[in-house]
């Protein structure tokens, strides 16, 4: 059972429902080619798609993490046109599910991470001492682990986030494994709680009932140096990332949070265009369509205006 809400849950727009049957198969991963101004790259074991700046031009530079569905997806890559159009260098980085690289999200390691902000720090045009981090849902848990590790990291927006490194994710059966190494060696993660009524929300609720037994999971947020904004939808069906969030702020008090009452997984990003016809599958994971639209068209200003206060001001 829990491995069939795991595979519904597994991206943060699932192309299935939370009850869907264990024949459904993983959406397929997407190696979405780079917009106007992008190059996909392969260099130095990075993988991702590279928004540069103009010759000529020094900029701030974001490393962009998408969630569990992998590779570089679609949404994660309007995400990097937005930043890129905003004033920042943005690379899109693929983490797992691209060629060559693991199929589960699991023991990844964090080194990954670590080479491309380096990469990225390196590249013509770049100010290496103005470099951010933007991540959501899995993708969020992996940047303020980062983070963390990176006291040169001057800014961390992390969507739908987690305050805890979970287990990781196979699309293929029930994944134990941690989702993270760090030198070789796992990353303390909390176990996985025991499904409820209200299906995966509740193997992560239940699970940080347990946080008392498994401290060493806490992601040691008190650690980033940087400043850190927070966005959560309070009706996410996924996992609590609202209380999660909450729980980041008592430990690292310079964070901000972005709660919104009637948005849920989906309530970060770019706003969809009013006429998008995937407007109805942001109320797939909590909230409703138009309320994690609000939740876009109020929050990503506030994501722009943070990154500039952080990195460009």
């Amino acid at each position: 059972m829990i491995r069939t809400m795991l595979l519904a849950a597994a991206s943060m727009l699932p192309q299935v429902s939370a009850a869907a049957p264990p024949a459904m198969q993983a959406p397929k991963a997407q190696m979405t080619a780079p917009g106007p101004g992008g190059i996909q790259i392969e260099q130095q074991g990075v993988i991702g798609n590279w928004y540069a700046p103009a010759v000529g031009q020094v900029m701030p530079a974001i490393l962009l993490l998408g969630g569990s569905e992998g590779g570089l997806s679609s949404g994660t890559d309007r995400m990097a046109q937005a930043l890129h159009t905003a004033g920042f260098a943005v690379l899109q980085l693929a983490y797992y599910r691209a060629p060559g690289q693991s199929d589960a999200l699991a023991l990844i390691p964090l080194e990954t991470f670590d080479h491309a902000l380096h990469w990225i720090a390196h590249q013509p045009g770049v100010d290496a001492k103005r470099i951010g981090m933007v991540g959501g849902s899995k993708g969020a848990e992996a940047a303020l682990l980062v983070a963390a590790r990176h006291p040169e990291v001057r800014a961390v927006v992390a969507g739908m986030p987690s305050s805890v490194a979970w287990p990781g994710i196979n699309w293929t059966g029930i994944e134990n494994r941690a989702s993270w190494t760090a030198a070789g060696n796992p990353v303390p993660t909390l176990p996985y709680g025991m499904p409820g009524p209200n299906g995966v929300l509740d193997v992560y609720a239940n699970g940080l009932k347990s946080l008392a037994a498994h401290a060493a999971a806490r992601i040691q947020v008190e650690r980033i140096a940087g400043k850190v904004l927070l966005v959560c939808g309070e009706k996410d069906k996924l996992w609590p990332s609202c209380p999660m969030a909450q729980q980041i702020r008592a430990r690292q008090p310079r964070a901000q949070v972005l709660a919104y009452a009637d948005a849920g997984h989906a309530v970060f990003g770019v706003p969809l265009a009013p006429d998008s016809p995937a407007l109805p599958s942001l109320a797939q994971l909590g909230g409703t369509a138009a309320g994690n639209q609000a939740a876009r068209i109020d929050g990503w200003p506030r994501v722009i205006a943070f990154l500039h206060a952080a990195l460009v001001r």
